[in-house]
């Protein structure tokens, strides 16, 4: 009963709160996107098809967003108000494009993450998204507007660029692999402009229901699945009319756990939602590195999946990448948190 009456009062968690509750909540969505790319792996390995794998966790991701829209009034009345922002212009059709970002990266998963393993595949997004993000600040494709390209954060992206090029060190002698690592760091540069315009797509749905923060998070988490989920099933389709054959899928595994992908994904593409109009596109990229590195090592360490183990210069370049992290969110002189 206090709580509420502190709620209408007006009373509110300071900006710097704010800001602190966001970069946990970011943290926690990085490390679902590590535990999702080692699911979307190995699914992709039992199903012998890493496009069938993507599918299958967008779709299962979709029906689950599907459910909580129909159930939740907020949600269903920010659906209606993005619809009325198309009609009016104040959302463009490209903006809700984010889904395609996300059908890249899944897909990645599951053709790059088995043969890379989790850990160098984590570090090469991380250099595509965080390079990728001062641009989307900068550009202010984000809700939170344009934001400054600080000396920090410019040393920020220039060492988790160095990091990328550490973890892979080893394998330079094997071109094939140096390949593998273009497509994380794609999907990475790809995954910020995602969190930019679903961002966009939340601070439109949530005009219609302040008070609540399911019409923020799923109409904008919906969108990102319904695109995503079209173009996968495009690329699927045109396969053999392109030339890329029938898709021979192996049997489905029997495991439950392989299909949790898309649960997996709806969690961390909402917790995007929430909360990248409160700390901007980079800090939220930056939060979710450290506990997507933080458990893709444990991934690698525990359960490996690429054909040889965690190497030295794999941990150094994960910890480098942490190093860029705190260089590029350290608070400012004036003691506010850089944006």
């Amino acid at each position: 009963m206090r709580a509420g009456s502190e709620q209408d009062a007006g009373v509110s968690p300071s900006p710097r709160a704010q800001v602190a509750l966001g970069l946990f909540v970011a943290v926690l969505a990085g490390a679902g996107i590590a535990g999702q790319t080692r699911l979307n792996g190995a699914l992709a390995a039992r199903l012998h098809d890493g496009l069938a794998a993507a599918l299958i966790s967008f779709g299962t991701g979709l029906l689950l967003v599907a459910v909580l829209v129909a159930v939740a009034p907020a949600a269903r009345a920010g659906v209606g108000e993005v619809c009325r922002a198309l009609r009016d212009r104040r959302l463009r059709f490209w903006q809700l494009g984010g889904g395609l970002a996300g059908a890249f990266l899944v897909a990645s998963q599951g053709l790059a993450s088995p043969a890379l393993g989790i850990a160098v595949f984590s570090v090469a997004m991380v250099a595509g998204q965080v390079s990728s993000a001062l641009l989307m600040d900068r550009l202010g494709i984000g809700p939170a507007g344009r934001r400054p390209v600080s000396a920090r954060r410019l040393a920020g992206a220039g060492l988790a660029v160095l990091a990328v090029l550490l973890s892979v060190s080893d394998r330079f002698g094997r071109p094939s692999g140096l390949v593998l690592t273009l497509l994380p760091l794609v999907a990475g540069v790809a995954v910020a402009w995602q969190q930019g315009v679903n961002g966009r797509v939340g601070a439109v749905a949530r005009q219609a229901r302040p008070d609540a923060l399911g019409a923020a998070m799923w109409p904008a988490t919906s969108v990102n699945f319904v695109v995503g989920t079209a173009g996968l099933l495009l690329v699927w389709g045109l396969g053999p009319v392109v030339g890329l054959g029938e898709h021979p899928v192996g049997p489905p595994p029997p495991e439950l756990w392989l299909y949790l992908g898309g649960p997996v994904g709806v969690v961390f593409i909402a917790a995007g939602v929430l909360v990248v109009r409160v700390i901007g596109i980079l800090l939220l990229g930056l939060g979710m590195v450290a506990g997507q590195l933080l458990c893709s090592l444990l991934f690698d360490a525990l359960a490996p999946t690429a054909p040889h183990p965690l190497t030295a210069v794999t941990v150094a370049g994960c910890a480098l990448t942490l190093v860029a992290a705190v260089v590029a969110a350290w608070p400012a002189r004036s003691g506010r948190m850089a944006p």
